[in-house]
């Protein structure tokens, strides 16, 4: 099921939002209810100027191609964790993000997707490199 978000706070687009199922290396399962930022203006304002983001939620950013990712957090005053997913759905890296900063935080490696949550949570769950990420079919 898709649903959409508009928040108050940001007001600028309004993303497609879907549950992401992540599996541990155990097999336990972990849900995210994440914004779809799918267009270049989507992706490139992301979080931006949000200022609550519940944990159990997320914004999931779809590249075209599998290429070395790099993330900052200019404007955005949430602290963040980002995992970086390959196109087959591995978890590649996952890095905590400060807010505010504008250092740049790349992937190790050509990834097509990067899941950005509340920081701690990927930590909270259990959630390391290795791990699947189910892509819903339209973003693969």
């Amino acid at each position: 099921m898709i649903s959409f978000s508009c928040s108050a706070e940001r007001g600028k687009f309004r993303l497609p939002v879907e549950n992401i199922s992540i599996t541990r290396s155990d097999g336990t399962a972990f849900e995210v209810r994440a914004e779809i930022a799918v267009k270049q203006e989507e992706r490139n304002y992301g979080f931006m100027n949000r200022k609550n983001i519940p944990a159990g939620t997320g914004m999931l950013f779809v590249f075209e191609n599998e290429q070395q990712l790099s993330f900052w957090m200019k404007n955005t005053p949430h602290p963040l964790s980002i995992a970086y997913i390959t196109k087959s759905g591995t978890v590649r890296d996952i890095f905590d993000m400060k807010p505010h900063s504008l250092s740049p935080i790349l992937s190790t490696g050509s990834v097509k997707y990067a899941l950005e949550v509340p920081q701690g949570w990927f930590k909270a769950c259990g959630i390391k490199p290795g791990d699947r990420v189910e892509i819903p079919g339209k973003y693969r």
